[in-house]
């Protein structure tokens, strides 16, 4: 797989140097000149200087052939230039771009970005897995179709508890598909299943179904 990254900090830095173990072709492209040289000293000719957000540099990097090119600047704004030259310019089939405010993602993914990664998404999951006032875990954004999957953590005093699922009133663009039973693990739940204190239910929906969802089983 031929693979663009645009930004040669440490996130490209490293995303380069794995990809390449994985025995990808990649060509990293940074814009300073400084940094392009010291990466250049790391990682050889894989590096090219230029702005990934001009067309010409990715023409001349090769976005044509590409399989994915991957925005991991420190600059927004920047990531999702690039990653729109490549999708509309050059019909690069994948996207990927870094995002610092996930606040952006609705809007990047409504422009064509197909991937979006944020850092701080991905630290407050982890964080949200250890808050109980946050029962409502996102795991997944699939690609098409704006589905979602979710995991939700029953608490002791959850109004689901001790009802069965097909009593709950989830939302209709949802569907529970696993309960992981603290005792039994991971379940294929039907309709009769009956929701237990601690039990973590793990469902798809519809985006912006997670307050309906969050509300059929623990009432708030």
């Amino acid at each position: 797989m031929y693979i663009l990254i645009v930004g040669g900090g440490e996130v490209g830095f490293y995303l380069a140097k794995a990809l390449i173990s994985e025995g990808h072709e990649v060509l990293l492209i940074e814009k300073d000149a400084r940094e392009t040289r010291r990466l250049t000293e790391e990682l050889g000719s894989v590096v090219t200087r230029g702005d990934g957000c001009e067309a010409a540099v990715l023409e001349e990097a090769g976005a044509g052939r590409a399989d994915m090119l991957a925005a991991v600047t420190g600059d927004d704004e920047d990531n999702l230039v690039a990653c729109q030259v490549a999708k509309y310019r050059f019909n690069v089939p994948r996207t990927i771009a870094r995002l610092k405010n996930p606040e952006y993602e609705p809007l990047f993914s409504k422009l064509g970005v197909d991937v979006t990664v944020s850092g701080t998404e991905l630290i407050l999951s982890h964080i949200e897995r250890e808050v109980p006032t946050h029962p409502l875990i996102p795991i997944l954004k699939l690609d098409k179709g704006g589905l979602e999957i979710v995991e939700l953590k029953v608490a002791a005093e959850a109004i689901a508890v001790g009802r069965r699922l097909r009593d709950l009133p989830t939302p209709p663009d949802s569907l529970v598909f696993m309960i992981i039973d603290k005792t039994k693990g991971p379940q294929i739940p039907t309709g009769d299943t009956v929701v237990k204190a601690g039990d973590e239910v793990v469902a798809v929906i519809k985006q912006g179904s997670e307050k309906a969802l969050r509300a059929a089983f623990t009432g708030s």
